[in-house]
């Protein structure tokens, strides 16, 4: 993985500009889902389907990719429109998000639709689905690397944090955690409904190296994810402070977009805002 150029960097705006627009609209055909969390996570699923994962859309199952495992499967929209944008299906098919006969369902299913590492749904089971890939790495001596992308809200289910233990325990080393901390979860903030502060000791206790980062900044995920690859002896986790709902200023930061869809008005006018930025992204 290199690092960014000034076009690299320009080209990554773009297409998570582009993203949160295919996000909008899935929903908005669809008439159900999560809006905050996909739109929060547009530039991380942009940094890693555009420029950190080793893949090859043309043949997903080659044996030396990368894998990305999402444990909140809720946001898949925004996983679908980076895997659409990236070759592994047509675009077209994203109008089918949630319908019946669909391949991209509500959570996503590993058999469905090429290019999906595990099947997601019940929250806090991701990361052991990503430590058993890992260790079939290790065992099998591949150079692939596990990627984990978890919420912050799931970090609340012991499960979690039993798998955390674990890696932590055999310094599973190639596998990285990237955490959405947006501090919102369906019911309101996080700290108010279950604090997960101090959040980085909690990790480091467990004998994890820890990253914080801007998960907005592309240059930052990009370094992040260098560095993780560069510990040996420990596994890595990157917190990444996002911003709910961002691109869509009636949408950032408020809790109550965790699990609804805009209507057709709140659509128009998000994508209004997606469009105008992304025209001025084109011209700086």
């Amino acid at each position: 993985m290199q690092g960014l150029t000034e076009k690299k960097e320009k080209f990554l705006e773009e297409m998570a500009n582009r993203i949160r627009q295919d996000i909008i609209k899935m929903l908005t055909a669809a008439g159900s889902g999560h809006s905050a969390g996909p739109l929060g996570m547009a530039d991380i699923f942009t940094a890693f389907y555009f420029h950190i994962l080793e893949h090859n859309p043309q043949k997903p199952d080659w044996p030396d990719r990368d894998r990305l495992v999402l444990s909140n499967g809720h946001i898949c929209p925004v996983l679908y429109a980076a895997l659409g944008r990236a070759g592994y299906f047509p675009m077209e098919e994203s109008k089918t998000l949630r319908q019946l006969n669909s391949r991209l369902q509500g959570h996503p299913h590993r058999k469905a639709l090429p290019g999906l590492e595990t099947t997601s749904g019940p929250l806090g089971s991701g990361l052991s689905q990503a430590i058993g890939i890992a260790l079939a790495g290790r065992l099998d001596h591949k150079k692939y690397h596990t990627y984990c992308l978890a919420s912050d809200g799931e970090h609340q289910e012991g499960n979690f944090w039993e798998a955390v233990m674990f890696a932590g325990k055999n310094r599973l080393s190639n596998v990285t955690v990237v955490v959405d901390r947006n501090n919102i979860q369906i019911d309101g903030h996080t700290e108010d409904i279950m604090p997960l502060e101090p959040f980085k000791e909690k990790y480091e206790a467990f004998n994890w190296h820890v990253i914080e980062i801007d998960g907005h900044d592309f240059h930052s995920i990009v370094s992040a994810v260098a560095e993780a690859k560069a510990i040996f002896e420990k596994p890595t986790v990157i917190i990444a402070h996002t911003i709910s709902g961002r691109g869509v200023s009636f949408m950032e930061g408020d809790y109550r977009w965790h699990g609804k869809p805009p209507t057709l008005q709140e659509s128009k006018l998000a994508l209004e805002e997606l469009k105008a930025e992304g025209t001025k992204l084109k011209f700086e």
